[in-house]
């Protein structure tokens, strides 16, 4: 986590020998004289890079298996907002990440020029763990704020390669940390004769860090909302007060959704079909729920959803209490058409086919005519425009 050298009391530690291999005076002294490039300054960047990068691969790791979840998992329904304030705190973390990369790329930097670059097998392997390091985290954040800002410039699926992406990142981060543990421990206690450029440095990347998440917060924390100048989504803004990913146009559903015959069937491993018209869903028990939308770029946003129980509208086709339950859009497209909705989740009495939002009939960009909505999931699996429920 520390720059590489000896401990050192002078501004300029690139003079002395570095653990990255010897520095040759006519190609690192003469040239990068800034006292900024300090190991002690480094180091304490390091800690804080370890600390945010660790952060975001745990959150990381529920958003990516809370999306793609495997057999043997079983994400619960509650608490409600649990999926909300992870990803807020991994989209948002991440961002204020971003000054934090860039003030230690720049305090470190020097060290690339060094020469020659590979001394040993040792030091090849070093310099191979923060080659990954350094690449991996700079293809991590520029690749994420792309994918905030739904910009996808790259040729590959986004979720897949930062999922992969970030085992690679980890990993090296560990290597780095063990290789330079003992080294940034003694850094860190030691006293410099001359802080003052040394602590305007790091309180400028701390401001500018802080600064980023003051002006995104407000995309989960809703009182704050108005201070989320560099959101891509607010919560209020949108049809009826809530942000909108995907418009019913672009989906291609507006046809099929303002069909007078449209039907909601639940087909599958039931006892009975059930084919639902919306006049028959009114006609059933509402329910109510407060619950978010969350969406795995970070914002979110609560609402007031009215409709059936999901669990309602199973048991009338006689579905068995241990059934999975996929969901069926309107769309024709995408991998995110339909959702599996486990037990746990389809028997929360919060789970709903939501016909209201805001005290309003859905909008179509909401998923009119029929959606789903449910505690503690993400987003893109709040399926919109329904029209199958598969039992299995």
């Amino acid at each position: 986590m520390g720059g590489g050298g000896p401990v050192v009391r002078r501004a300029a530690p690139l003079n002395g020998p570095s653990r990255l291999g010897p520095a040759d005076p006519r190609t690192v002294a003469g040239r990068f004289t800034s006292p900024l490039h300090d190991e002690r300054i480094a180091a304490w960047l390091g800690i804080a890079l370890g600390i945010s990068f660790t952060s975001a691969f745990a959150t990381g790791l529920v958003s990516h298996f809370m999306q793609h979840p495997q057999g043997w998992m079983a994400w619960p329904s509650r608490p409600v907002n649990l999926y909300r304030v992870t990803q807020g705190v991994h989209v948002i973390g991440g961002l204020a990440t971003v000054p934090l990369l860039l003030a230690k790329l720049w305090t470190v930097y020097p060290r690339l020029w060094q020469w020659p670059p590979i001394r040993s097998a040792a030091h090849a392997a070093r310099r191979a763990a923060v080659f990954a390091l350094v690449a991996g985290s700079v293809f991590q954040l520029v690749t994420g704020v792309l994918n905030i800002a739904y910009w996808y410039a790259f040729p590959f699926f986004f979720t897949t390669a930062h999922y992969w992406t970030a085992y690679i990142v980890f990993g090296a981060l560990l290597i780095h940390i063990a290789d330079e543990w003992d080294r940034t421990r003694r850094t860190v206690m030691t006293r410099p004769r001359d802080a003052v450029g040394r602590r305007r440095f790091l309180l400028t990347a701390a401001g500018a860090s802080g600064l980023i998440a003051a002006t995104t917060v407000g995309q989960t924390f809703t009182p704050l909302a108005r201070l989320a100048v560099l959101a891509p989504r607010r919560p209020g803004v949108g049809p009826q007060r809530l942000p909108v990913n995907k418009s019913a146009a672009y989906a291609g559903v507006v046809a099929a959704a303002r069909d007078p015959g449209w039907r909601l069937t639940v087909t599958g491993r039931v006892r009975r079909e059930v084919a639902l018209s919306m006049d028959d869903l009114r006609a059933l028990p509402q329910r109510s729920a407060r619950l978010p939308i969350a969406c795995v770029e970070g914002w979110s946003a609560e609402a007031d959803w009215r409709g059936v129980r999901l669990r309602d509208v199973l048991a009338l086709a006689g579905a068995p209490a241990d059934a999975r339950v996929r969901v069926e859009s309107l769309e024709t497209w995408g991998i995110y058409r339909t959702s599996d909705v486990a037990p746990d989740h389809w028997r929360d009495p919060l789970t709903l086919l939501a016909l209201e939002v805001n005290g309003e009939p859905l909008a179509l960009d909401h998923g009119y005519p029929c959606r789903l909505i449910a505690p503690n999931r993400p987003g893109v699996m709040q399926t919109k425009w329904l029209y199958r429920v598969v039992v299995t």
